[in-house]
This record gives C-alpha cells, structure tokens and sequence, in this order.
C-alpha cells in the first residue's frame, strides 16, 4: 500500500506539539508493517541546518492557488524506512513561528495545493492521503476535483485525522474564492460553511473518506457540544465514518532501561534504587528538600485553561497539606504562573516552580517524580500520561479523552489498576483521590509497586495503532 501522510509539523525536524510526536512516530510503524510511506511538510525556516544538509533537491513547479501561480519547491529526506517530502517557499515558510500569521488561510491552502499537486509531478500514486488537522483539511476537498485531472490520483482515498477540534481553520467567507480557489458552490451546498463563514475542518469531515480521532472516548465526545466547540451536530451526521484511534509513544526514546538522561536505569524488575536516586537528582535539580520518603507530585504541560490547572491552583493549600513535594514544568497563562511563583516562595523546600519548557528536565521529572498530575477538562489523547507511567511514575487524571482510555483506575479490592482517576471538573475531587494515592504510597508500598510496573509494562507502542489505521485503509480501498 503507498500512503501519503500530510501533516504541518513533523518530529524531530519541527515541532511545536503532540501533532508532531503523532506524525513522527505513526508513519516509521506503518512502514515497519511494509508498507510504502511518505511524509510531506513544509520547509519551515526552523528546520536545522543538519537536516538540510541531508535533503536532496527532486523538483520545483508553479502551484495554482486562486488567481496566483505559486512557485513550490520539492526536497526529500529519507530516514528509517520513511521518505519525507519538504515543501519549499520562502514566501509562506521563512517565517519565525509555525502558526499565528495574518495570512495562515493562504500559507496552508498553498501547502493543500502542493500536497494534491506533488504525486503527479513525482508519478507516485498514492492509494491514501492521511491528513491531519485544520492545516491539511482543504487537501479532502480539492482531492475531490483533482482526482479526475491528476492521473495519479485516480484511485486516492483520504483519512482526516483530528487531533485537537478546538482548532478549526475558520475565516470570513471572503478567503473562498480569493485565497482559497473554490467556487461559492461549497458555501452554498454546506460543505465548508458554517455561520456564514467557511470552517475547513468541517470541510474535511464532509470530503474525507473516513475520519479518526486520536482516543476512542475523544470520538464519543466529539458527539457533544460541550467538547466539540460548534461541530458537534457535523459529527454527529457524519459519525459512520467516524473512529477513535488511541496515540502511541516511542516507547524506545521513553525507556527508563536505556535512556540517557537518567540519574540512574531501572526496569519493571528491578525499580526501587534506580528510581530512588532519580528522586534525589530531581530534588537537587529543583531545589526540593532531598527526602526519599515524601512522594513528589509532578505536573509537566502547558499551563492553560482547558489543561484543567484553575482545579490546581484553587486547592493548592489543600494538596500541600497531604505532606508532599510538587514540581511544575511549563509555561502559558499569567494567572498560573503567578500563582506557582506565589506558591514555591510560601513552601520552599516542598514546591518547585520551573516556569519554561526544558526536555532534559522534563524527563528528569518523568523518571523521578511519584505522581503525574493531568487534571485536564479536555484532553483528547495525552502523551504525557503513558510517558510518566513508562517511567513507574503513577498518573492522577481526570475521566476524559484519552486519559480515561489510558489510565486504569487502581481497585483496592484486588489490586488492579495503573494510577487514580476522578470523573468530576472539581477540585475536591481531585484532591480526594491525590489523597488515596499519598495513603497508599505510604501505607502499602506492595501495592504501589504493583501500580508501578503495571504502567511500565503496558502496551504503549505506535504498532498496535498502526494496525488500526491499516485496517481502516483497507475498509475505504475496499
């Protein structure tokens, strides 16, 4: 099977979210399966030198987009099994940040053009275009018309992949003709309106051949007003061709057996000292009292609204009153910051500020930590969660998105589980269960030894998705 994976940031050459880790990892295990895999992004000026240095130049062409002929350079990049397609202009992708510019309707209708125009000015055909999010949405839609006039597009089916719906690629209705290149058709038949205005995400779910979510439960919340942020009634119509597809994580990189960064490795089997003196490096790192005996509650994500953190500032005084240690990595809204600055000045020695984004630290946070905090009101997959329990560090999430698909709540009874959970967007009962999780960390370390390894041993890899997506490529090839 030959597939083309569109995606506007691609671990490890850029990135600036989860949309990256997902479209770095998932097309290396479809072509650990056999399969015929490329991957195309731009060619953004963040782009590192050493990987220039690696690319190979294949062609340039004029791309139609609207009223404008857009020169388009193609670059290639082979890498484990995976040939990577950048696409070149200097105009739209030498900029200094990935997304926020006044013209991102244009810079990405471009980048769904050169997407549509690239198999046939290469010849490869390609059986599917898995497209991810608003930036990649208008490439279902043009896939409709271009198929009858690119020969190697005849046989095309395309998946569209929504990471995070609260993202939709939505303009005045101005972008449809000028910017974009389409007739007033798809306004008019509801195709990519929506309040007047035009939503390529909802562009996308209407054209592409299937659609998946990256959690099963994310699929089932998409259903409902509160999660899908005004496309809840697109869903909802187009829910037959609707799947939720649980993420993977590198589970080589996030190996506490070999990874690099660690004070000390330690398996499932053998846990307690190489985690222990992790612990202690993390302590020194942060300026937290060196105590083996206190367990650290961790948090490591941006600090927004929808990350559930108002939850953690409201019963701050609460959780430091469990006898504990906290440490928070991150940057994002003023409120939160400020109160995590007020908090590490009221607790020193218990409570860690680390207000910026470090990955050496974040993994040190991973390894030594004993709690992983995700109180999230939306959470539609979350990397973090498998990440820290690859690390033995047992997660405390709230029920929803992936979360509630990733972190199997601890039964008392007979002991089954990998971490604690609570359902509710309240702070009380966060903190109830961060007091069941301090209770048994101290009163029964059997128990929580078994939660540890239960999390270490889970099946995390992207291999077990990969087959899910192959499955639904074969569906809609038939």
């Amino acid at each position: 099977m030959k597939i083309l994976f569109a995606s506007s940031e691609v671990a490890p050459f850029i990135k600036t979210g989860g949309l990256a880790d997902v479209a770095g990892s998932l097309p290396q295990a479809l072509a650990r399966e056999g399969h015929e895999v490329k991957v195309i992004l731009p060619l953004y000026e963040g782009i590192g030198q050493e990987w220039r240095e690696q690319m190979t130049f294949l062609k340039y062409f004029n791309v139609t987009l609207s009223w404008r002929q857009v020169y388009c350079g193609i670059f290639q990049l082979e890498r484990e099994g995976v040939a990577y397609w950048f696409v070149d202009n200097e105009y739209y992708f030498k900029r200094w940040q990935l997304y926020g510019h006044f013209d991102d309707c244009e810079r990405f209708a471009f980048f769904s053009r050169a997407i549509i125009e690239t198999p046939g000015q290469l010849d490869w055909a390609p059986d599917i275009i898995h497209c991810n999010d608003w930036q990649t949405a208008l490439v279902p839609v043009y896939l409709l018309e271009e198929k009858y006039r690119i020969p190697q597009l005849g046989g095309t089916k395309s998946v569209f992949t929504i990471h995070n719906i609260e993202y939709q690629g939505r303009y005045g209705d101005q972008v449809l003709q000028d910017v974009i290149g389409l007739d007033k058709s798809y306004l008019n038949e509801g195709m990519l309106a929506y309040h007047r205005d035009v939503n390529l995400m909802k562009g996308a779910i209407m054209a592409s051949n299937f659609v998946t979510t990256v959690s099963p439960t994310y699929a089932q919340e998409l259903r409902t007003p509160f999660y899908a942020h005004g496309l809840d009634g697109v869903i909802n119509q187009q829910s037959g061709k609707l799947e939720g597809i649980l993420n993977g994580i590198d589970v080589d990189l996030y190996d506490p057996a070999t990874n690099p960064g660690l004070a000390a490795n330690f398996t499932p089997r053998a846990l307690v000292k190489g985690k222990n003196q992790c612990k202690q490096a993390l302590q020194q790192a942060v300026g937290l009292q060196e105590n083996p005996d206190v367990p650290i509650i961790a948090c490591v994500s941006r600090l927004v609204g929808h990350k559930g953190f108002s939850l953690v500032t409201d019963s701050l005084q609460e959780i430091m009153g469990l006898d504990v240690q906290m440490v928070v990595l991150g940057t994002g809204d003023w409120q939160y910051e400020e109160a995590f600055r007020h908090a590490q000045s009221q607790y020193p020695g218990r409570f860690a500020a680390q207000l910026t984004y470090s990955a050496p630290l974040s993994t040190m946070i991973y390894a030594g930590a004993d709690l992983f905090l995700m109180p999230s009101v939306s959470e539609p997959c979350g990397l973090s969660q498998m990440i820290a329990m690859r690390f033995g560090t047992i997660p405390v999430v709230r029920e929803t998105g992936g979360l509630k698909d990733t972190v199997v709540p601890y039964n008392k009874f007979d002991g089954t589980g990998r971490g604690f959970t609570f359902a509710n967007i309240n702070a009380g009962d966060m903190v109830w269960v961060l007091r069941e999780a301090v209770d048994l960390y101290h009163s029964n370390k059997k128990a929580w030894r078994a939660l540890q390894r239960e999390g270490m041993t889970a099946d995390f890899s992207w291999d077990n998705s990969a087959r899910q997506y192959l499955d639904i490529y074969q569906r809609i090839l038939g």
